[in-house]
């Protein structure tokens, strides 16, 4: 992992015409951008991922925390699970990202927990090589269906050593990515990571990840980048 740096602050941000929540952090020479898939029943809110969230941004990395539904969406809990559905709208994300001043030089990376792994990687494999590296928590990458062999992106996937049936899913999908790939297993951990020093595991595991796997832009791109 990195040298721990300040991390920013993160901003309130809305998305696309819907208007979608998300707190965006930026910290100074920002190493990438990662933006987090949520699973089901969880959002930019939650303390455990403003947790990983911050550790990210103290590794080097901008963060992007969005609920990936609207409030009426919600409502219906088909939509939490309607993969296609979310893996649009992480689509339109990375897309409102590179249209911002103080993001478009960054290179990409999805972090996904339960079913926004699946989503995480639809996302990645529709977008022509755009997402540079995903990781996947406690996730179901399975989700993601036939999209999995046309994921491109070096892919992580972390799961508990005591989530015996996540843990089959997920060799299942390495199986079919056809990219770099690595499964990781967390000793004691169950499926949300609670047990002590289980989350940090994960955030170690991550911030090494992306920082191995998106790319470090030379002072000529971010030149072309920003403009003359």
């Amino acid at each position: 992992m990195a040298t721990q740096i300040q991390a920013a602050e993160p901003r309130a941000v809305e998305i696309g015409p819907l208007g979608l929540k998300g707190l965006l952090g930026v910290p100074e020479a920002a190493r990438g951008l990662v933006i987090f898939a949520h699973g089901s029943g969880s959002g930019r809110l939650s303390p455990r991922n403003q947790h990983v969230a911050t550790a990210l941004r103290e590794a080097g990395f901008a963060t992007l925390l969005l609920d990936l539904l609207t409030p009426d969406e919600e409502q219906d809990r088909a939509n939490v699970f309607d993969i296609p559905l979310l893996a649009r709208r992480l689509a339109a994300a990375a897309d409102w990202a590179e249209e911002q001043p103080d993001l478009s030089r960054l290179p990409l990376g999805y972090f996904g927990a339960s079913t926004g792994a699946g989503a995480a990687l639809v996302a990645a494999a529709e977008m022509d090589g755009r997402i540079e590296a995903i990781v996947s928590r406690g996730g179901r990458p399975d989700l993601a269906g036939a999209a999995l062999e046309r994921v491109r992106a070096p892919t992580l996937l972390i799961v508990g050593s005591r989530d015996d049936q996540v843990i089959e899913l997920n060799e299942q999908a390495l199986a079919r990515l056809p990219g770099p790939k690595r499964l990781a297993t967390v000793a004691g951990a169950t499926h949300l990571f609670e047990e002590a020093g289980t989350l940090d595991e994960v955030i170690r595991l991550a911030a090494d990840w992306f920082g191995e796997h998106l790319p470090v832009r030379s002072h000529a791109e971010l030149r072309h980048a920003d403009g003359p």
